[in-house]
């Protein structure tokens, strides 16, 4: 503690000296451009990334944006290397032919470790390995697929559309993204639970456990981005005073759920296991602090990034109206259909999705630890140590991967007409260009689970309201991200 005490406030020191030098002769020169970032000896480029850092998500975008390679490297202070990617060739690189190479790493592991434990997202070698493989075989059943269905058809027809229904007969304006948040978190606690927070309920509850686990998330994301979050764990002062009991609810019910499905598959073995965790409880898995972990990752994974997804998708399409129209017409067209095969061939909604998506995608940037030297196929050297980012928001927009409209939202970019029946046909992307949901060995389990809550909500919400902004004409929301963006 004492080293990391004193490293810090060294680092302290220099910035503060630097940030002197530099405002005294700052007259004459010109500011600091965002296309550019200016390193220097022992700090290398932190003053950058501290003026950019409540925009760094398009700060780091305009530095790809702006190489030639699509791949920028930042110096960290002491020497330490963080490389920005948005070519695909590094894409496919880290993520699959030199999968071994890149993982999650310390510092990753030690930032979550007290909210994600062992978590899948948090894990890896083995342990990854073995939690991967277990999720797989769960993810791909039929009767999983079922359960998903129920739930998300409850939850909106019986919560989200009356609460919409209630607000445009009362001229009422909604928090959508609140709405949304509650939405998924009720769905994703019955999917992985078995449990129903009744987060979503006309009052707008603030539940303790959601609560709870929104500060897990904000705190702990915020440890990224402070140097003294260990100092004051320590001491148990502060944000991480809060952290700990948050983590400690979280767990805790938790826990007690586990042990409850336990008891309740104990007492009647024929029981269907239809949540997640029965399903792992049934197959053999016991140990309740695995179970836990797992179970909150996966709460986490679905949690935030539909509910985001959502939001900026319906944002986008009170931008476009003839996008709006053209969804409407489709969810007209299956409404007859049973649900699985109505949301699969809803490829226009689907095509939709991607684009905004593409443009907002809810997890904006990710990185991996480098655990040996390498060269990326874009001839950037990679040192042991160095962490190596790839940004699907950068890679939605650039022009060499979408072409010179990549600005605009435009579904079509997905899509080609059948010459025989005139029908739309989705095309989609290889996963390394357009790795919104990661690639390879990682690639999201629950993918098809998401594209099915989400498509099933346009369906609902559209075909019954027109979702419109609240702020004026030319007011862009915030892109504010964490460990998702929002």
């Amino acid at each position: 503690m004492v080293v990391e005490l004193f490293v810090s406030f060294s680092l302290l020191f220099l910035s503060l000296f630097f940030i002197f030098s530099i405002t005294k002769s700052s007259k004459s020169k010109t500011p600091i451009s965002t296309h550019l970032s200016k390193s220097y000896p022992l700090i290398g480029n932190y003053l950058d990334i501290r003026a950019n850092w409540n925009h760094r998500v398009q700060w780091t975008s305009d530095l790809l944006l702006n190489s030639p390679s699509a791949t920028y490297v930042l110096h960290r202070p002491l020497g330490a290397r963080a490389i920005l990617t948005a070519n695909p060739a590094n894409v496919q690189h880290t993520f699959s032919k030199h999968f071994h190479l890149y993982q999650k790493g310390e510092l990753f592991r030690s930032t979550l470790f007290d909210f994600l434990g062992n978590g899948i997202f948090n894990a890896d070698g083995n342990t990854w390995k073995f939690q991967r493989q277990v999720a797989s075989h769960e993810f791909n059943t039929k009767s999983l697929r079922k359960f998903v269905e129920t739930v998300v058809d409850t939850e909106l027809y019986e919560r989200l559309i009356p609460i919409l229904s209630s607000a445009a007969a009362n001229g009422t304006v909604l928090d959508f993204q609140d709405i949304l948040q509650r939405f998924a978190f009720d769905n994703i606690c019955k999917i992985a639970f078995g449990y129903d927070p009744a987060y979503l309920l006309p009052s707008l509850p603030q539940a303790k456990f959601a609560q709870a686990f929104e500060d897990s998330v904000r705190i702990s994301s915020d440890r990224f981005n402070s140097l003294f979050w260990k100092i004051k764990r320590a001491f148990g002062i502060g944000s991480e005073k809060r952290l700990r009991e948050a983590i400690s609810e979280v767990r805790h019910f938790a826990v007690n759920l586990v042990k409850e499905k336990k008891e309740e598959l104990k007492e009647n073995s024929s029981i269907e296991s239809v949540d997640l965790l029965s399903r792992f409880l049934s197959s053999g898995h016991s140990d309740e602090t695995f179970i836990v972990d797992i179970v909150i990752s996966f709460i986490l994974a679905g949690r935030d990034t539909t509910s985001a997804a959502l939001t900026w998708f319906f944002w986008l399409l009170s931008k476009h109206p003839e996008v709006e129209i053209n969804i409407i017409k489709e969810i007209h067209e299956k409404s007859e259909m049973p649900v699985f095969e109505e949301v699969k061939d809803m490829v226009y909604t689907h095509a939709s999705l991607c684009e905004s998506m593409r443009l907002y995608p809810p997890v904006p940037t990710d990185s991996k630890l480098a655990v040996g030297d390498d060269i990326l196929p874009d001839g950037t050297p990679v040192t042991k140590g160095n962490r190596v980012t790839y940004h699907p928001y950068a890679m939605g927009r650039l022009e060499t991967l979408w072409g010179v409209d990549w600005a605009d939202y435009k579904p079509e970019r997905w899509l080609e007409r059948d010459t025989t029946s005139e029908k739309w046909n989705f095309v989609g992307r290889d996963t390394y260009t357009y790795p919104v949901f990661q690639a390879g060995p990682r690639i999201c389990l629950g993918k098809e689970m998401a594209f099915l809550q989400m498509k099933r909500v346009v369906a609902g919400v559209l075909s019954r309201f027109k979702v419109v902004p609240a702020a004026g004409d030319g007011v862009e929301p915030e892109f504010v991200s964490y460990l998702t963006a929002k």
